[in-house]
């Protein structure tokens, strides 16, 4: 504490007095003491406390702004600051100088405050005094994190959905959830039978899924709400919101027909075709004459067209020749839409590969993998000969239009072979995942084909130990470099299975 002289403006004295509690000399004041006598009497911080207890909630890392408001402070921050000083009642009776942290230890549960304060002791006398005020955290679980505690609170739902045969659009989407951290406000997640439910405690968060989801993938949104309660007095109502969305249901590789209206508008595509991949649109590439074509949400939802075969009637053929079709061979295509740059036209004769050796009597068709297949390989496809497809517009095609064979994807061996050689694994937001479902394992399979495909995904590489160099088997199926793969982090003392850092799965 020190004595801050006549703050009126007169110009001040050379003469010195002696102070009437001590004698000792001093400069002319009007109190006549010293600042340690006058100390003695007067106290500028009387009224403000010098212990005071702040609100920490461990759940979301925020400190209680009064009255209900919590807010996220870094320690020694400046918004740390100013809620240590809102806790102060008397210090609107002084003027505030200057104020900062003590250091204390990170988990001692104290912060220190050091103010310096100025106030009028008596009359035209002011005074300047530091002083220091104790804060103890004391922990509180806020309302957010009680709601989430308790598991079963929330006020809006998010249902996806989506109604086909095969799932890999969803396992798709999970990942794109995981990468993007779509799911961190969500309350809790339950899976269910054709798709996931995402519980929120504010329609904010679920709108923010809903647009997330809209984004990207071709999905179709409708919403409801139920009233839980009516506040005749406050005119107030409480509800529960509901958002279903639909996926679009189609997968990678699997066989449409599209309406005839709207092959039209695809710059004269064929009907028939395959489905590359879906995104934030359908990729779709006519295997005959390797044209490609994107098709958005709005304009599938205008113009609906379903899977007439998908990859679990999928049937081994053995490739006896192929022929790739140079450029200036091609023949003229009714298609004038873009050629993919990827796929070579091939002339292809196959052999169902269980009727090898019995029926020799090879198939012919028009691929666009010629620059994968060579005789002797095994390929996928569809038998539309002997296939039941329950489809207006495929009924309506004409009998040259329908190829007998439809070669989809180079089949690179025994899939649980490729599943113990595979040295990465996904991470999930549920452990309901099966390492033995079928749809799942080709979507891992689509993911070592495809580059394109799994840039959107965070891939993870297995703590495994590598096999011998001489052991590696050099073939020609798809891998997926180390570069490509993240560093998983493994916690031995904390459990992964809480919603935010998803569960792991080994593929083992």
């Amino acid at each position: 504490m020190e004595y801050m002289g006549n703050m009126s403006g007169e110009p001040e004295s050379l003469a010195r007095i002696l102070c009437c509690e001590c004698g000792i000399a001093i400069e002319p004041n009007p109190a006549n003491m010293c600042v340690g006598c006058l100390r003695t009497r007067v106290d500028i911080t009387e009224g403000i406390p010098k212990q005071a207890t702040i609100h920490f909630c461990k759940g979301c890392e925020r400190y209680l702004k009064p009255p209900m408001e919590w807010v996220s402070c870094v320690l020694e921050s400046r918004e740390l600051l100013g809620l240590c000083l809102a806790k102060l009642k008397g210090l609107n009776k002084v003027k505030l100088i200057d104020a900062g942290f003590v250091w204390t230890e990170p988990h001692s549960k104290r912060i220190k405050v050091k103010l310096t304060v100025q106030g009028e002791a008596l009359t035209n006398v002011f005074l300047q005094q530091v002083f220091v005020v104790e804060f103890t955290v004391a922990s509180q679980m806020c309302d957010a994190c009680h709601r989430t505690e308790a598991k079963d609170y929330w006020k809006c739902k998010v249902q996806v959905r989506q109604r086909s045969e095969n799932k890999k659009t969803f396992f798709y989407l999970e990942q794109l959830i995981l990468k993007h951290k779509a799911h961190e406000n969500t309350l809790s997640i339950k899976p269910i039978h054709e798709g996931i439910d995402f519980f929120y405690a504010t329609e904010a968060h679920a709108r923010k899924m809903v647009d997330f989801l809209q984004a990207v993938l071709p999905v179709k949104t409708t919403s409801s709400k139920k009233l839980i309660s009516h506040d005749i007095h406050s005119n107030t109502y409480n509800y529960k919101m509901t958002y279903s969305v639909e996926i679009v249901p189609l997968s990678k590789d699997s066989l449409v027909c599209l309406p005839k209206k709207l092959s039209h508008q695809l710059a004269g595509m064929s009907q028939l075709c395959l489905v590359a991949r879906v995104t934030n649109a359908v990729h779709l590439i006519d295997p005959c004459s390797a044209q490609i074509a994107e098709v958005s949400g709005n304009v599938f939802w205008r113009s609906q067209f379903a899977a007439i075969a998908n990859p679990k009637q999928l049937i081994q053929y053995t490739v006896m020749e192929c022929e790739p079709i140079l450029s200036h061979q091609q023949q003229v295509f009714p298609g004038q839409g873009p050629i993919s740059n990827k796929h070579t036209l091939a002339d292809v004769w196959v052999v169902r590969s269980s009727e090898l050796g019995i029926n020799n009597d090879t198939i012919h068709t028009r691929s666009h993998l010629g620059h994968l297949l060579k005789p002797g390989d095994t390929v996928l496809g569809y038998c539309l000969v002997d296939s039941n497809v329950n489809n207006s517009d495929f009924d309506n095609l004409k009998a040259e239009k329908v190829p007998d064979v439809v070669l989809v994807s180079k089949y690179y061996g025994d899939r649980t072979v490729r599943k113990h050689q595979r040295e990465w694994k996904l991470r999930h937001l549920h452990d309901d995942v099966k390492s033995t479902n079928t749809d799942y394992m080709d979507f891992l399979d689509d993911l070592e084909c495809d580059p394109a495909y799994r840039q959107n995904v965070n891939i993870y590489r297995k703590n495994v130990s590598l096999p011998p160099v001489e052991e590696v088997d050099e073939d020609d199926r798809p891998r997926i470099s180390l570069q490509e793969m993240l560093e998983d982090l493994v916690l031995e003392d904390a459990e992964m299975e809480e919603v935010g850092n998803g569960d792991m799965d080994d593929d083992e």
